[in-house]
């Protein structure tokens, strides 16, 4: 149904070896000005800033997502039995699109302008783009089912638990991935003996009780890589500057729209709601970071002082709280050495759970099939795995604010 190229193409890749690409359809998608915009867009926002190797990009990333489904819908038996033809093909066209609505900064981006990645990568697949004219040219069935794999409404449940549940590729790429270019080990498991293990049971992703102690490590690694790089302090404070520079930028705006003529990049976000799509993916991190370095030399101290921390890396004190009367005193300490809490006070809380079963979808609960058949939720089977959903919910409070305030 679908032409494969006359030879196999494939990536180097550190963490997967070959990224396989046959066929002629994902060759293409990844030519698309939409997919090599993700080049441009780092895979973890701010998280360079502490571990200076991850440099990596959503590019990257979703070429690992798509080789870990290929292999997943060319390898695991059940799968290969389960599914369809067409069913493949857009499975592993949504993997290797399903990060393309992401905007700069990764996450960070999304509660400055009020986007949601997810929606934009859905409009992108079905609206004017490059991406959805060659989509339609294979077949005009192929837009509509990827989008419903990306907002988990495809009546084949089995396809959005390959790209996004509790056992699927995304994470499986980004937790190797991110574990490698940030120089730790938190992320590592075996892969291949997931994949090994992987069955199909009345259309649900499981996992046989032999591979158990490798979801477990699966599982714990998750909970490592949150802890110690995606919710690193000094990430989470670079990307809070992040988001008090835009958040001026809009103050300055809603004053006198005259005074930010000098940022055509940033207007769109700021002037239309919703931003059209088409000017969305216009907007990469190197005309942001171009558009900061313009504002170091805007005449509101405020907007430019927090630009050259950004470029400067110039980054707030980190101090964990553990009552209101400590955040209140830092916050009148801020205040009274004549800083505006608005943009250089934050208080910032995360908590994060590595799994937990029965949520409110199926494809977030991993289920392990017995030897003697049946299917049983992970945490009954595994000490491990239960003693975390029973454990105690680790709440981390942090505030960040300028370093020379201070008093020792």
């Amino acid at each position: 149904m679908f032409e494969k190229l006359a030879n196999m193409k494939v990536f180097r890749d550190p963490i997967h070896g070959y990224v396989h690409v046959d066929l002629r359809i994902i060759w293409e998608l990844i030519d698309t000005f939409e997919f090599q915009r993700l080049r441009r867009i780092h895979q973890l926002g701010g998280t360079y800033q502490v571990y200076h190797t991850a440099e990596h990009t959503r590019f990257s990333h979703s070429l690992g997502v798509y080789e870990i489904v290929y292999r997943m819908v060319h390898e695991v038996e059940d799968l290969k039995r389960e599914l369809s033809d067409f069913e493949k093909v857009c499975v592993m066209v949504a993997a290797l699109l399903h990060d393309i609505g992401h905007g700069p900064f990764s996450h960070v981006f999304e509660p400055i302008f009020d986007t949601n990645h997810e929606e934009y990568t859905v409009q992108i697949i079905t609206g004017n783009t490059m991406i959805r004219k060659i989509l339609d040219k294979y077949d005009q069935r192929i837009a509509p089912n990827v989008a419903m794999i990306i907002n988990h409404t495809h009546p084949n449940e089995l396809l959005t638990q390959l790209v996004s549940g509790q056992l699927d590729a995304d994470r499986m790429d980004y937790l190797l991935r991110d574990s490698y270019f940030t120089g730790t080990s938190y992320g590592n498991y075996d892969l291949e003996r997931v994949l090994r293990t992987l069955r199909v049971v009345d259309g649900k992703l499981v996992v046989k009780e032999s591979g158990i102690h490798t979801i477990e490590d699966y599982i714990m690694s998750r909970y490592h890589m949150y802890w110690q790089v995606y919710y690193h302090p000094l990430s989470r404070c670079y990307e809070e500057i992040v988001k008090a520079f835009f958040k001026r930028l809009r103050y300055l705006y809603d004053q006198d729209p005259t005074s930010i003529e000098g940022f055509p990049m940033f207007l769109p976000f700021i002037i239309e709601h919703p931003v059209p799509v088409e000017k969305y993916i216009q907007l990469d991190e190197p005309a942001s970071f171009y558009g900061i370095s313009l504002a170091t030399k805007h005449t509101d101290k405020i907007l430019s002082d927090l630009a050259r921390r950004i470029l400067e890396r110039d980054l707030f004190a980190v101090e964990t709280y553990v009552d209101q009367e400590l955040e209140e005193a830092r916050r009148v300490a801020v205040r009274d050495a004549g800083y505006d809490l608005e943009y250089y006070f934050h208080v910032d809380e995360t908590i994060q759970i590595p799994y937990k079963p029965y949520a409110s979808k199926d494809s977030d609960t991993i289920m392990v099939l017995r030897e003697n058949g049946e299917c049983k939720e992970l945490s009954l089977v595994s000490n491990i795995v239960a003693a975390i959903v029973k454990g105690e919910v680790k709440d981390e409070k942090k505030m960040f604010y300028p370093k020379r305030i201070i008093k020792k």
